[in-house]
């Protein structure tokens, strides 16, 4: 009984294989003075060795985006604190498959950061990012946020790479 509905939900939700898919991402920069913690990603890692990111990770099956950029903040680097979501960004890596990224920012308070099995956790000062290696859209989604109020309703975006392997992030106002 239960995979009928679920096949019923599906049809009513208009969910088909041939639709373009999105995997559902959690994004953090925790601030602190003018500071950002950075995670510099695992030599070994997968997918951005070696270079600085954000902490966050995958949203689970029957979790909401908010619940999954704490987790993922605890699990990365042993901190809870309160997190906004500063904005959604779609990527499109090319492919049938892209995904979606939910951009939250928090401020540091207090407690101590543990070591992160992802790579290195690292406050780096906002005029040193220049100088780093970032994944692509690291350094466009700081200066996006670094010119948003507090009060500012989260940004809507799209990145893709264009035909020459530049990375163009298109933000809609």
């Amino acid at each position: 009984m239960t995979g009928r509905k679920i096949q019923n939900n599906d049809k009513e939700q208009g969910i088909s294989k041939d639709r373009y898919k999105l995997i559902p991402r959690c994004l953090i920069f925790l601030k602190h003075k003018d500071s950002i913690l950075l995670l510099k990603g695992a030599p070994d890692k997968k997918i951005w060795a070696n270079k600085y990111n954000g902490v966050g990770g995958h949203i689970e099956h029957n979790e909401d985006i908010k619940t999954a950029a704490r987790r993922e903040l605890l699990e990365e680097t042993g901190l809870s604190t309160d997190l906004e979501l500063r904005g959604i960004l779609t990527v499109d890596p090319g492919n049938e498959i892209g995904v979606c990224l939910f951009v939250f920012t928090g401020y540091y308070e207090s407690g101590e950061i543990k070591p992160s099995r992802e790579g290195i956790l690292q406050w780096v000062e906002k005029n040193e990012l220049k100088d780093l290696p970032l994944v692509d859209d690291v350094e466009v989604i700081l200066r996006r946020i670094g010119n948003m109020k507090d009060s500012s309703s989260p940004f809507i975006a799209h990145s893709f790479y264009d035909s020459e392997g530049k990375l163009i992030v298109d933000f809609y106002e």
